[in-house]
């Protein structure tokens, strides 16, 4: 029927109905480290007097995909082993990398491994991690994500991360969490069969010619930000 999946519509209405402070808008395939929510509360309590007030921030996942018919690691040195074996690799390795380039990545998989979690790295969204499309433990203080942009059409997180940049956002980058995408690593030769070049035109264009210039309007520019 050529309906699209309306990805930014869902996580809003999983936003706007949580009546928790914290909101985990995260995607279906994308699967947490077990005990994430838990000890991320856990880390909050003992630093939240230390947090300044004003400054507005969110809590960033490490993001990577896993070979088809592998079990999930549940911890991080069991992802660093996979890793090592190619089991395991970054997000988009192969597709985006630029998408999902992480500030501090390397210091990441090289961090001693300790219990509990903590923040490894406190970053930004400017070069080289102008074009990042972080998922990310927030509240409901962050702006709305864009409905419509659908799942089809690509680049659906990339407004969102843009706002955030122009409003000053730090991102913090967890040391022991992170999501393992649905088991399959995907490549661009696999990943052009679920290509709908026409859709993701159309949506380049609503990008450009729409949604950049109202993102200025309304946000203003801030050295370093950028969309494209």
């Amino acid at each position: 029927m050529g309906l699209v999946y309306p990805v930014n519509v869902a996580r809003n209405i999983a936003r706007v109905t949580a009546s928790s402070h914290f909101i985990f808008p995260s995607d279906i395939e994308l699967y947490p480290s077990p005990h994430l929510i838990p000890e991320f509360l856990a880390m909050i309590r003992r630093n939240e007097k230390k947090m300044p007030k004003n400054q507005p921030r969110v809590f960033v996942n490490s993001i990577f995909e896993i070979a088809a018919n592998h079990s999930l690691p549940s911890t991080k040195a069991e992802l660093i082993i996979l890793m090592e074996s190619n089991t395991v690799i970054p997000f988009h390795k192969h597709v985006c990398p630029q998408c999902h380039k992480i500030p501090h990545s390397k210091e990441w998989l090289e961090a001693k491994v300790k219990p509990g979690m903590n923040v490894l790295h406190v970053g930004k969204r400017i070069k080289p991690f102008q074009h990042w499309e972080p998922i990310y433990i927030g509240t409901h203080q962050e702006p709305l994500y864009d409905e419509r942009l659908s799942w089809e059409g690509r680049s659906d997180k990339m407004a969102q991360g843009f706002k955030l940049c122009l409003s000053n956002y730090q991102f913090h980058i967890l040391d022991n969490a992170f999501l393992i995408h649905r088991p399959g690593i995907k490549t661009k030769k696999t990943l052009h069969s679920a290509i709908d070049k026409k859709k993701i035109e159309a949506q380049n264009v609503l990008l450009k010619k729409t949604i950049f210039p109202e993102i200025k309007k309304l946000y203003g520019a801030r050295k370093g930000c950028e969309m494209f």
